[in-house]
């Protein structure tokens, strides 16, 4: 073992509660960095929505891909504790470079508000990610495993508390990662010009990280570290190869038929590696369809994030649902399972065991399938309505034309066939636009100012926060006047037209160039709370299912195999959505839902034909075997002896 026993408290090993506060503050530095992840390639990196979603998906495939690699690291090599720490480094560092990707300032040489090389920012950005996917994906399968290490033999309930404990630091760090760094984001800051906050809103998530590898390393002299004995999946994998290989030497009728095709490895590999194998296999098998679903799930931050960008964040009079409030409808999922869990083990289990219904782990996983691909089907219903409200832009060799009036009659206006005409009553008006005013004036509005604008001149647009009011403020020739502007819909664009300033007060009027979204975001709770209910049925009744039909000394295995589903599914994301080709982003969603809806029928009937098995059960019938055969070996040895004594 290497050392002795950690320190006890409450009769818990004193180093978990080390590791219990090291994966609160990972977890928290990964899931608030995933939460404004998207929003910073569109917003900041200037990427479209298909580019984004592409980019955030490969991300993610990629930290379920890099468990593989951690797990070699650390039954092979380094060990689980040094591997943690090693990979921890590499996280931080990642975490800081993707801090500093994200300050406008950087390449922002002529202080226009804008960076100047967008490609040093995609550089860096890019730098960040892969050592953050290396970092999270590679301590994965380390750290709950090393908390294991930590109990004794005998103190099986504690291992199993530290495991609910664990899980809860994983949802809470989730929870309030995903509702603070957007709030990090909205604030404003910089040296030259005022911008979203993506520096701070990836700097809290690095400085977590950091921390989460101090508390780490503080607790090392108590930790009980097991040395590295050689990886499990390695010796799978070279018994699987060579019942291949000896299958397909054999491969002549001359030589008879084996009883399964892992049964060619007994000439290399003893009878409980090739029997333990084949429980692995056996249930690696009724993986193949699992990926579809992380391939819906995990859209949560991505397309959905990008849908609620689209509807009316405004939830006044709305306060149940405040948690909602734009960008932190991603912290609806991790408050939900925190609810959710608890009610469908305490309550809804019970009731379906009561109604006498066999409900199979097998059985909750595909009901987990169905549940998503109808969330999806949500989410399209509400993306209809959404489109009925969104601008109709003009397609190619079109143009739009608009026409304001800032004089004092009706004016009717004719055009060339095939326009017509039209009437323009007067309006006097500015926003980011227009002004009747005479003389230069300087326009601010909040914090953001237009500068100096020219009678009958007009600004660039501005960016605000929508579903609030601001102060505008105009001053002319030393003068202050101002007005407070009307709540600005969510998702819209105004012309503002100030004219008759005086009295320390202006005539403000509006003009709306892109009508405010109406589809209000609480439509988006169906979807999240049904998507919720298949996670609680699928993940969790799957990580169960995966550990009871694992053998004692391959639950590593598995858990690296049900990682790779999430990231294969995240590929499908990227396959599924390129080549799909659909305008309407509605029917990619329906796409998804038929999808999966197919492969849930597939798993149903996988399922059916499955035999559950006990590996307790097969390893003790194993062990009365070696017995058997050891004794059987021993009395033929010393029949022997005695038959040489005899000679």
């Amino acid at each position: 073992m290497g050392m002795p026993a950690s320190p006890s408290c409450f009769g818990y090993p004193l180093s978990i509660f080390f590791i219990i506060i090291n994966e609160f503050c990972e977890r928290f530095s990964y899931y608030g960095m995933r939460a404004v992840l998207v929003l910073y390639f569109k917003y900041f990196l200037q990427w479209d929505d298909n580019l984004s979603t592409a980019i955030y998906h490969t991300f993610v495939a990629l930290c379920y891909l890099t468990p593989i690699l951690g797990a070699l690291i650390a039954d092979s090599w380094l060990g689980k504790f040094k591997t943690i720490v090693s990979l921890s480094i590499v996280y931080t560092i990642g975490q800081a470079i993707m801090s500093v990707s994200s300050i406008n300032d950087l390449t922002d040489q002529n202080r226009d508000g804008s960076p100047d090389n967008i490609p040093v920012h995609i550089a860096l950005s890019m730098i960040g990610l892969i050592l953050i996917a290396l970092g999270t994906g590679g301590i994965k399968p380390c750290v709950s495993a090393f908390g294991g290490d930590q109990f004794e033999e005998d103190q099986d309930k504690q291992r199993s508390r530290f495991f609910s404990i664990f899980y809860l630091s994983i949802n809470a760090g989730s929870l309030l990662s995903t509702i603070i760094t957007p709030i990090l984001r909205a604030q404003e800051c910089g040296i030259h010009s005022k911008q979203r906050c993506y520096p701070l809103a990836f700097g809290v998530p690095a400085a977590l990280m950091a921390i989460s590898l101090v508390v780490f390393i503080v607790g090392s002299r108590m930790y009980k570290k097991v040395k590295p004995q050689g990886n499990i999946m390695v010796q799978v994998s070279k018994c699987i190869g060579f019942a291949i290989k000896n299958r397909f030497r054999h491969r002549s009728k001359e030589f008879p038929k084996r009883e399964h095709w892992l049964d060619w490895a007994s000439e290399k590999y003893d009878k409980r590696l090739i029997a333990q194998t084949k429980m692995v296999l056996k249930v690696l098998f009724l993986y193949i369809p699992l990926p579809m679903f992380w391939a819906l799930f995990d859209q949560q931050g991505s397309r959905w994030t990008l849908q609620a960008t689209t509807m009316d964040g405004n939830f006044v009079g709305y306060f149940l649902f405040f948690f909602l409030y734009v960008h932190l409808q991603q912290t609806v999922n991790p408050i939900l399972i925190i609810i959710m869990v608890p009610v469908v083990d305490a309550v809804i289990y019970p009731l379906i065991k009561k109604c006498k219904i066999n409900f199979t782990p097998l059985r909750k996983i595909t009901v987990g399938m169905f549940l998503a691909s109808l969330a999806f089907v949500a989410a399209a219903l509400v993306q209809v309505q959404i489109d009925k409200t969104l601008p109709v832009f003009p397609a190619a060799g079109q143009s739009q034309i608009k026409i304001v009036n800032l004089g004092t009659d009706n004016v009717a206006i004719n055009f060339p066939p095939p326009l017509q005409q039209v009437n323009v009553k007067p309006k006097g008006w500015v926003s980011n636009k227009t002004w009747r005013i005479t003389n230069a004036v300087n326009i601010t509005m909040g914090e953001t100012s237009f500068g100096n604008l020219l009678s009958l001149s007009d600004s660039d647009y501005k960016l605000f926060p929508g579903g609030r009011t601001d102060k505008i403020t105009v001053i002319r020739n030393s003068t202050n006047f101002s007005v407070t502007s009307k709540s600005l819909g969510f998702g819209s664009a105004y012309t503002i037209i100030i004219d008759e300033c005086s009295g320390g007060t202006c005539n403000v009027s509006y003009s709306e160039d892109i009508s405010p979204n109406t589809v209000h975001m609480a439509w988006q709770i169906p979807q999240y709370f049904i998507l919720t209910c298949a996670e609680v049925v699928f993940s969790v009744t799957g990580l169960e299912f995966s550990y009871s039909q694992a053998p004692s000394n391959m639950k590593a295995v598995l858990q690296a195999g049900w990682l790779l589903t999430v990231a294969v599914g995240n590929i499908i994301v990227l396959i599924v959505a390129g080549a799909s080709k659909l305008s309407e982003q509605w029917a990619e969603y329906v796409l998804f839902a038929a999808l999966l809806l197919a492969v849930c029928i597939i798993f149903a009937v996988m399922a059916y034909f499955y035999t559950y098995v006990d590996p307790n059960e097969v390893e003790a019938q194993l062990d009365e075997e070696e017995k058997k055969q050891a004794k059987k070996d021993m009395d033929m040895y010393e029949k022997q002896a005695e038959a040489d004594s005899q000679m």
